[in-house]
């Protein structure tokens, strides 16, 4: 049996044009949409955008970080998937910063809060949910870190994890601890062990010399990606690969309106 996986970190719901230069205070405190020779840059919400992309794309269960906590039923619904949420970050107050984030979702940013969503797509292969997991990596400074562990009918097992961003040392110990987790979590079961590790394999070689031998994980998606999707007991037909940056316009009028600043990383396993 096989079935399509994609990860993907939604930027907190926002856009990202490939020139930096339309990032303007401008539009960040007056949401004046900014126009480049190719794409818009918008200060608006972009749930609907976000929802008809997954939606039209070709997986069985994504694995979304940096995904706003208002977008879970929107996302789900749209692409007819069983949904397992875990809060990450930045979420006391949460009815006033979504509020704030539909205003002016630029200017809050990821202040309006995240979460690890995994959906797995109803009547897909990988069946319904069976179980749902969260382990939290750490509370502390510099923010809290969680894994979503979601066992699937069928028998796959999946682990969703955004691991701390710019503190090499700390996404190490992030990642390490929540393979163990996960591997023990899944038993002998197939794993699918992925997200936004902020790890890149031509810089840490030896995380993921770790996660191979000791956790039987392996298939990066590349030496300089952070984005990855490992597995154990399951055979890579197509190995994980980011989408092309175009892949995730949309478009605006007579230009391009680019989705978050990560590219969707896409794979295709078997099992038996």
């Amino acid at each position: 049996m096989e079935f399509t996986a994609v990860s993907w970190n939604l930027f907190h719901g926002r856009d990202f044009p490939p020139d930096p230069a339309l990032f303007t205070w401008r539009s960040r405190l007056l949401r004046i949409k900014e126009r480049g020779s190719t794409h818009v840059q918008v200060n608006r919400d972009l749930t609907t955008e976000f929802a008809a992309m997954l939606a039209d794309a070709r997986w069985d269960v994504a694995l979304l970080q940096e995904c706003p906590p208002r977008f879970l039923t929107p996302l789900a619904n749209a692409s007819r998937a069983y949904a397992h949420r875990v809060f990450t970050s930045r979420n006391s107050g949460s009815d006033l910063r979504t509020f704030a984030a539909r205003i002016n979702p630029d200017l809050i940013a990821s202040s309006e809060g995240g979460s690890n969503l995994t959906l797995v797509r109803v009547g897909g292969p990988l069946g319904g949910v069976i179980e749902r997991r969260e382990l939290a990596i750490h509370e502390g400074k510099p923010e809290r870190r969680a894994m979503a562990f979601t066992r699937t009918a069928n028998g796959v097992c999946i682990a969703n994890l955004h691991a701390t961003n710019d503190q090499t040392a700390l996404a190490a110990e992030d990642v390490l601890r929540a393979a163990d987790h996960a591997a023990a979590w899944a038993r002998d079961a197939p794993l699918l062990f992925g997200g936004d590790l902020n790890l890149r394999p031509a810089e840490d070689p030896g995380v993921f010399d770790v996660l191979r031998e000791n956790f039987g994980l392996k298939g990066d998606t590349g030496p300089d990606a952070i984005d990855h999707l490992l597995s154990r007991g399951l055979e890579a037909t197509e190995p994980p690969t980011p989408w092309p940056a175009e892949r995730r316009d949309v478009p605006e009028g007579d230009r391009a309106l680019r989705l978050s600043d990560h590219a969707p990383v896409q794979a295709s396993f078997t099992w038996t």
